[in-house]
């Protein structure tokens, strides 16, 4: 998990020295530490998302200015994030310019897929982060745009790592934010994670061909999102059989058609 934001950190590791006398097996908690220790853990914290927000504002600017349309897919892993990707420029690759940044822990094999696609892609890998951040995109639009393509885009998509908790708390200077949950994972999501759909403006399930081998009420997973965030587009699309995928594309040339009218007014 996370060694950047601390989403890892256990309630009582022992790593680590510390000014108490007894056994290291037991499962109590500590007090809050008279010297101000988990003060000082909550500036560093407050510190580091101030930090990422100047950043992603940053990116944002430079996004705008280049009239780049910008969205992060934030889900799980084996949502089929890079499988809605390669469909999408199946789609769309020919009337749209379209890069992607790749976001994993290790490995290039999304950004491989991605290229094989004809696209200009770049594999970001955190080496232990569960989540991107701004200064990672700000490094990763730049060693785009030295890419063959990645120089004239009208989207950018940024693949999140795959993770509902901590991509939901890092802007990365995104136009649009979009959740994915798959069926098989359950129609559940939005209310165990529920900072994922507040903060994202479009909520997609995916993976609707398997609907009839599991139980995935889309009317319950619909509401559920929607209680928490009125406001969140639902769209529901099977990439392997392309039901429903015609709304995810035209949402996609909407924002970029909308973009290029306000960037031309600009």
């Amino acid at each position: 998990m996370c060694d950047a934001c601390g989403c890892h950190a256990p309630t009582h590791g022992h790593n680590h020295q510390h000014g108490h006398d007894h056994a290291h097996d037991h499962d109590h908690q500590h007090e809050p530490r008279p010297n101000g220790n988990d003060s000082l853990i909550v500036d560093i914290n407050r510190s580091l998302f101030a930090a990422n927000d100047a950043l992603a504002r940053s990116n944002r600017e430079h996004f705008d200015t280049d009239g780049i349309v910008v969205l992060n897919l934030i889900s799980s892993p084996g949502s089929g994030k890079t499988t809605l990707l390669e469909h999408t420029i199946d789609r769309l690759g020919s009337e749209i310019r379209i890069g992607v940044i790749e976001g994993d822990i290790e490995t290039e094999r999304d950004a491989e897929r991605i290229r094989a696609k004809g696209v200009p892609a770049v594999q970001l890998t955190t080496g232990g982060a569960c989540h991107l951040d701004a200064a990672m995109i700000h490094r990763g639009f730049h060693q785009l745009q030295r890419e063959p393509g990645g120089d004239q885009l009208d989207l950018l998509v940024i693949e999140n790592v795959g993770n509902l908790v901590c991509p939901a708390t890092f802007s990365l200077g995104e136009h649009q934010r979009i959740v994915l949950v798959s069926v098989p994972e359950g129609p559940d999501k939005p209310a165990k994670y529920p900072k994922a759909f507040t903060s994202s403006q479009v909520f997609l399930i995916t993976k609707t061909d398997l609907l009839p081998y599991f139980d995935f009420p889309i009317e319950e997973a619909t509401r559920e999102a929607l209680s928490l965030n009125p406001a969140l587009q639902v769209m529901a699309l099977s990439a392997k059989t392309g039901d429903g995928f015609e709304a995810w594309i035209n949402y996609l040339r909407s924002l970029v058609k909308s973009n290029q009218e306000r960037t031309a007014r600009a």
